[in-house]
Parts: C-alpha cells; structure tokens; sequence
C-alpha cells in the first residue's frame, strides 16, 4: 500500500498510512525485545537452580544487571546522536545481543553442592529444572530424595543406612553447612554474555526509539500513532518472550530457552539489515565525514567507537559481577547528573524554566520507588511463585515463568481503555495531571503487595497461596505502570529546557537503573534457605516474604499519598503544561 503524492507528510511510500520504515522499526524491536525478555524471564531461575547461587546473592546479580541495562543506553545515545547515527548503532548492538544470547545459551556443567551434616560431608545432585526438578542427597551406595514439605526437606524414605549415619528427618537451616563448587571457565563465559547483552541493549534501545522519530516531519500527526504501533511491538515481542522461551528453557532445557531468545535477536538484526533502503536515510550518522577522520592510532573515528564498545563490555564484565560497586558508582552518578541540572536550573534558567525543571527534576525521582517494586517481578516474585503458590491448574502446573507474561496481556487489554478514559477525561477538563498519575501508580504498585500479603496471611503457614493473588497483583501493577510510564518521557520533553533535554533524558534513565539496583537490594532481603534450588522451610519463606513486602507496599503508598498531596503545587509550578 504506497501514497506518493507529493507535498504531504506522506510523500514518501507508506504502509497502512505510516512510513514504510516504521515496519522495519517495528519487527526490529520486536524480536529484540523477545530475545531480552527470553533471556530475563529464565534468569533468576538459572542463577538459583543451574548455577545454586543463594536467592540472596541471585537477586543482587539480577538487580546489577537490570541497572546497567538501563545505564548503557545513556552512552550508547551520546555516541549515535554525535558520531554514529542510529542506523551503525542499531547493527553494532544486535551483533553483540547476538553474541552474548549465543553465550547464554552454553551452559555446560552445573554447579554442585555439598553439605556438611554431623561432621560428614554429603553431595547434592539435582536433575531437572522448574516443576520438573528433584533432589536427593548422594549417600554411600545410594541417593536419598529429598522431599519439600511445610516442615522442611524431608530425607525419604528414611533408610536404615540413613539412619546410621544420623541423619535429620527433615533438613532445616542449622542442620548444615553448604558448599558450592562452580567451573570457572563456564562462569566466565556467563559474566561475559551478561556484559555482551548489557552494552548491546547500550547502543540498541535508545537509538531505535530515534529511529522510529526521526521516520516523521516535525509537526507530522501520524508520529503519535506510529510510536504507538511501535510499543505494541514491545508488549509483543515480550508477552511471546516470556511464554515461549520461559516454557522450553523450563521444560526442556535452559540452552534451548536461552538459545530461542537468540535466534530471536538473529532475526531481528536480519529483519533491520533488509530493510534498510525502507529507513530512506533517516538514520544516518550526523556528520559521515567525521567517522572517517583519524581517531585513536591508525583506527579512524568510527572504528575508534566500535572499538570503545570493548571497553563498555569490560566495565559491563566486572561490574555485573560486583553489586556493591555498581550501586556506589549509581549513587554518585546521581548526585552529580541530578546536582547539574538543579544547578543549571537556578544559574542559567528563568523563574518558569527553573519551576518547570525542578518539578522534571523531582518527578524524575518520584519514578525510582515505583520502578524498584516494580522490577520485583523477575526476581523476588519469580522466585515467591515458584516456591509458595499452588500453580496447579486442572492437572496442569503452570511453570512459574510464565506468570511474567500477565503484565504484557494486561498491557494489551487495558493500555487501550486508559488511552480512551484520558481523552474522555480530558475533553470535560477532568484528566489528572502528570503528577496526579504518578501518585497513583505509587499507590497502585503498594496496593499490588499488600494485596499479596493479605493472600500470604489467609493461608497457613506452610501451605501455598492460591494463584488469584498473583493475578491481582498484576493486575494492580499494571494499571499503576499505564498511569507512569507513557507520561513520563513525554513529561520530560514538556517540562525541560530545550537545551539540555538530552541531559534531563539521560537523568531519567539514570534514575531508572539505580530503580534496578534497589530492587535487587529489596529482593535479597526475602531470600530464603535452599537446598539444590529448593527452599527448606516454606512457613519460614512466606514469613519473610509477608514482612519485606508488607514495609515496601505501605512505603509506596505512603509516597503516593504525599505526591497526591503535593500534586496543587507541582501542577503550578508546571506553569500550564498538563
């Protein structure tokens, strides 16, 4: 379907009334976001059950990972938008997505635990994944399954040889001491497809989004609805992710759920490399001459910068692998990115400017508490459904993987519903405002936790909670992320000052990743005991669960109430900007 007429926004060939480019955009993203959410919806579960890391260290690996995701594309922005344009770093990023999908999915050799139990030291061998995992304690002569019950792991049955060697009827914390051995190479290999996805999500995901931009005219009304096409892409791209490749690296193996999850980026790169001539110059780098100018020894400047992304995979390597660091580097890059523009503010900016920054400023960070019980799905309440909800359906036990999928199918549904109820709203000059919204998604995502915890405290202590409490959670996040998250990039276009916008856009991200460390931070706090990936005590687990999230749903809906109370004044001092 092609309009070539002249002398309208649509004077270049079209499809169902957009640029043809925004299809390639679309596909691009699409699968990879399918080979990212394919990767993270099995990555807490293959810390804790391939690698036996404990719940407590696999949340903070987690957590430094989801930052860095969301640092990266702050450099990679910087480095299209001055040198490479959003086409060279579009490809350089889904090679090395490519790349490090294809580490991923080599998994090799497990970990292996031992335990100490009256003086002797016992192996653990665990064999399956997800449902279908069983663990047993490797005896002289024999291995004894351990079975989960309320009470703990239960040594069955309870042999005569067990019995000699005093062993407990059921194995608890303080009955032993644990000890894991990992292969070096293979966890190098790990760390190293961990920095590989980071740096490639780096140069990829914001330059894509300016792809899709750059396809229309300034002024052009069809750009709404082009990034909205666009994001349906996204939700897309993630719901498939997280039912396919979380169900077959969970059923069949994880190199064939990490595996899928790179085919998909395969394809993607595949898909943008076609269609190239379809982008009709749009993302081309800003100044073609520059790249060819002398960079670093006898490389030219383009080759300078793909040489650059070396060094952002190193810096990625060994940050992933320490959390601490991670989060001290975050804290300062906070004050300093956060301290400039607030300085900028009251230096450089009139008295509407500096009242409209400073409320992009505090909205900014208003995000970083929603965002940080938000990204609880890929680790805490991963881990939560896996151990203490009965996810048994009519014969069918659901895997815990995809219950990841339910905030992408409520995004489907109800996204449309809010577009419509904002603009009935909005015609009767009732639509909340920008900081009204925020508030409510704070409280939403409280609401989502305590919601659960009251699930949590309507059972006994060890039995598991039914799946309609995870469901309504969901559900309350949901509707808390459609109230934040589609107004708050378009708030920061709105309220900053030309001039440094790209700054205030990189603030946001940069509020986003510290969101990530904190999450990983609030996870390790419900960690439980486990033994081969199993946890030992499930009324001990709920237990923790309840408490954690008990203080961070009331939390939330404590700063959403004060951002609701606050919201007269903020929307003042955006000096008419809705």
């Amino acid at each position: 379907m092609t309009d070539m007429t002249a002398g309208t926004p649509a004077a270049t060939p079209t499809f169902l009334g957009h640029p043809r480019g925004l299809v390639i955009c679309f596909l691009t993203e699409m699968w990879e976001r399918f080979s990212f959410y394919g990767m993270r919806v099995l990555l807490i579960f293959y810390l804790t059950q391939h690698f036996l890391f404990t719940q407590q260290q696999s949340s903070l690996i987690y957590g430094t990972y989801i930052s860095l995701v969301y640092v990266m594309p702050v450099i990679g922005g910087w480095l299209a938008d001055h040198y490479l344009g959003s086409r060279k770093a579009v490809t350089l990023g889904a090679i090395l997505l490519v790349f490090g999908h294809a580490g991923m999915a080599f998994e090799g050799a497990g970990a292996r635990e031992f335990l100490t139990i009256n003086g002797a030291e016992y192996e653990v061998i665990t064999s399956g994944r997800g449902e279908t995992a069983q663990t047993a304690l490797r005896i002289p002569g024999q291995d004894i399954p351990l079975m989960a019950t309320p009470e703990g792991l239960a040594v069955m049955p309870k042999t005569e040889s067990a019995a000699a060697l005093g062993l407990p009827d059921v194995l608890k914390a303080g009955d032993f001491e644990r000890r894991i051995e990992r292969d070096g190479v293979i966890m190098t290999v790990f760390y190293l497809s961990l920095a590989l996805i980071i740096s490639g999500v780096g140069f990829l995901k914001a330059n894509i989004s300016t792809i899709v931009g750059a396809l229309y005219e300034p002024g052009d009304a069809r750009r709404d609805g082009g990034f909205t096409i666009f994001y349906m892409g996204i939700n897309i791209g993630a719901f498939l992710a997280q039912v396919i490749c979380g169900y077959i690296g969970i059923v069949w193996g994880w190199a064939y759920g990490f595996g899928l999850a790179g085919i998909g980026m395969l394809l993607g790169l595949v898909i943008f490399l076609w269609g190239q001539p379809w982008l009709a110059g749009r993302a081309d780098p800003p100044d073609p001459e520059k790249l060819k100018q002398r960079g670093l020894g006898f490389l030219n400047v383009e080759w300078t910068i793909y040489a650059s992304a070396l060094i952002m995979i190193a810096a990625a390597f060994l940050l992933v692998q320490a959390p601490r660091i991670t989060g001290g580097i975050q804290l300062i890059a906070q004050f300093a990115v956060f301290g400039a523009l607030i300085f900028f503010s009251f230096r450089n900016c009139t008295a509407t400017e500096r009242d409209r920054m400073l409320v992009a400023i505090f909205l900014t960070l208003c995000q970083v508490p929603f965002w940080a019980l938000f990204e609880q799905t890929g680790s805490s309440l991963s881990l939560f459904i896996r151990d203490a909800v009965d996810r048994n359906v009519l014969g069918f036990t659901v895997p815990a993987t995809l219950f990841q999928s339910l905030n992408a199918m409520f995004i489907f549904t109800l996204a449309p519903l809010f577009a419509i109820t904002w603009v009935w709203l909005s015609k009767r000059g009732k639509e909340p405002s920008t900081p009204v919204k925020f508030g409510l998604a704070l409280v939403q995502v409280g609401l989502g936790f305590l919601v659960l915890v009251a699930g949590i405290s309507a059972g006994a202590d060890g039995a598991k909670i039914a799946i309609a409490w995870i469901v309504l959670l969901f559900l309350l996040h949901t509707t808390g992320e459609l109230c934040l998250s589609p107004v708050g990039l378009s708030m920061i276009t709105k309220l900053s000052v030309a001039r440094v916008v790209g700054a205030t856009m990189g603030g946001w991200m940069l509020a986003q990743a510290l969101a990530g460390y904190l999450s990983g931070i609030i996870a390790a706090n419900t960690g439980a005991e486990t033994i081969g990936g199993q946890i030992t005590d499930l009324g001990a687990a709920k237990a923790g669960y309840a408490d954690v999230y008990s203080q961070i749903g009331w939390l939330a809906i404590g700063c959403g109430a004060v951002l609701l109370m606050l919201s007269p004044v903020l929307k003042k001092r955006m000096h008419g900007i809705h």
